[in-house]
């Protein structure tokens, strides 16, 4: 009896030891795959040679801390790689509370996919800068703006990137001020490049932007592509992309939700864009999805004093949004919007299918030159539908500067329930129409006629993305 207590003790014990054993091996896998080494590949204009992680430098992501000076050092040490083949900055997952801090080029901001970076609520995280010079003034305030959450100047070769990690403005803060008239200087934007080229944004998630979320500027060469971007559609002034006295730049495949224009073209405001006359030109807007209700798909304008030519939007999608491509211009803006080019465009519950505005009447400072008249011409539109409108077209050209040169053709709308009864209120405007539906005002005459949409491929189109990597115990 006795050894056959022994003998069931001692199987026992054999058993546990297995089991034991078992869970063992079990854990250490476990945590071997946990933090195992992984590789993740992602598009970029080029490799970096060089790579690092916000934590190497001091970097906490308990959303609390601030970053800013991690950030910082950060890049400043991985600038010094520039020459050798450059290096790229991965943000782990985590939460990363941070102010402004600035790029470097032949660099990589890689953000993973369960990384946050946040813009800090303390006011003093973000330094000043002079007001633009095409500008003359904040668009907020006369005095200077405040600086990006991410800010880059006089860089070559840019990317900002991830697999869809997110940057939160946590712009409610800056929104209460802006309603409240209590803003001294401009509101910072998420992302803002300046005097630049070769610049990639692209593969990430942005809300809640102070204000503008993205907004290249005296830039070429620059690829915007699979970007989110989120914000109450009652938040104040928080475009999408605006692209800014820029040449060469490819917006693609996004998705927007706005409480301001989905995309902005941009040039300059009154006599001081006149003064710097640097154009956006050489546009491509393709695959483009946008929801705002209270205003356009893709404007042009109202700050066009540099000028705005070349302009190609296709397979564009707008829903429960106030108008399309919109014009906006007033006396005083001068320069031109022209060659326009607009095809493959759905629409459904909209306010304007088709809207141009002359009398946008916003302006810098009360010396602007009521001389200054702007040129509207060559604005194309084929191949439209849209469902549950209440306006076809509101456009309103200048007494005296008529917009001209004008073509829709193939464009069917189909009206709401209770549409207004004027639906082509046009004025000061010329051009003609083709299978146009419902019946356009008397300015636009029928004409057999395909409204033209280029041939040919501007260069940016052309530049191939490389297949690059990141790696680390994520």
């Amino acid at each position: 009896m006795e050894f056959s207590r022994k003998s069931h003790v001692i199987e026992t014990l054999i058993s546990a030891i297995f089991l034991l054993g078992l869970l063992s091996s079990s854990v250490a896998e476990s945590l071997a795959v946990r933090y195992a080494t992984s590789t993740i590949t992602f598009p970029a204009l080029n490799c970096r040679k060089h790579s690092a992680v916000l934590t190497d430098f001091g970097g906490v992501g308990d959303g609390k801390t601030s970053n800013t000076q991690a950030f910082k050092t950060a890049i400043a040490n991985l600038s010094q790689l520039a020459a050798d083949g450059g290096a790229q900055l991965i943000v782990p997952p985590g939460k990363w509370l941070t102010g402004s801090f600035n790029l470097t080029s032949h660099f990589t901001l890689f953000v993973h996919k369960d990384a946050v970076i946040l813009g800090a609520q303390d006011e003093s995280e973000w330094p000043l800068l002079p007001v633009l010079p095409s500008y003359g003034r904040g668009r907020d305030a006369p005095g200077g703006r405040f600086s990006s959450l991410i800010f880059g100047t006089n860089l070559t070769d840019v990317v900002i990137t991830g697999n869809n990690g997110t940057i939160d403005g946590q712009g409610a803060y800056w929104w209460k001020k802006f309603k409240e008239d209590k803003l001294n200087e401009t509101r910072p934007y998420l992302i803002e490049i300046m005097y630049s080229n070769h610049v990639q944004i692209s593969n990430l998630t942005l809300v809640n932007s102070p204000s503008w979320n993205v907004h290249p500027v005296y830039s070429s060469d620059v690829i915007i592509q699979h970007l989110t971007i989120l914000a109450p559609v009652d938040s104040p002034n928080t475009d999408g992309i605006d692209p800014d006295s820029c040449t060469n730049t490819r917006i693609e495949d996004s998705f927007v939700v706005s409480g301001d224009d989905c995309i902005a073209v941009k040039s300059g405001w009154d006599q001081y864009g006149i003064k710097f006359n640097m154009p956006t030109k050489h546009l491509v807007i393709r695959r483009f999805t946008c929801i705002s209700p209270d205003s356009a798909t893709i404007a042009l304008g109202s700050e066009m004093s540099g000028g705005i030519q070349d302009v190609r939007a296709e397979n564009i999608t707008a829903i429960n949004t106030q108008s399309g491509v919109r014009i906006k211009t007033a006396v005083g803006r001068g320069a031109y919007v022209k060659d326009i080019y607009v095809r493959r465009m759905a629409m459904n519950t909209m306010k304007y299918v088709f809207w141009m505005t002359g009398s946008y009447g916003s302006h810098p400072d009360p010396g602007f030159d009521p001389r200054a008249f702007p040129i509207i011409k060559g604005i194309n539109y084929r191949d439209i539908v849209a469902d549950n409108v209440t306006y076809s077209a509101k456009l309103e050209g200048i007494e005296k500067d008529p917009f001209t040169d004008i073509c829709f053709s193939n464009v069917n709308i189909k009206l709401t329930t209770k549409p207004k009864k004027l639906q082509w209120n046009c004025t000061d405007v010329q051009g003609v129409t083709n299978r146009v539906t419902p019946d356009p005002c008397n300015m636009l005459p029928e004409k057999e006629i395909d409204c033209p949409f280029p041939v040919d491929r501007l260069p940016i189109e052309d530049v191939e993305l490389k297949t690059c990597s990141v790696s680390g115990k994520f």
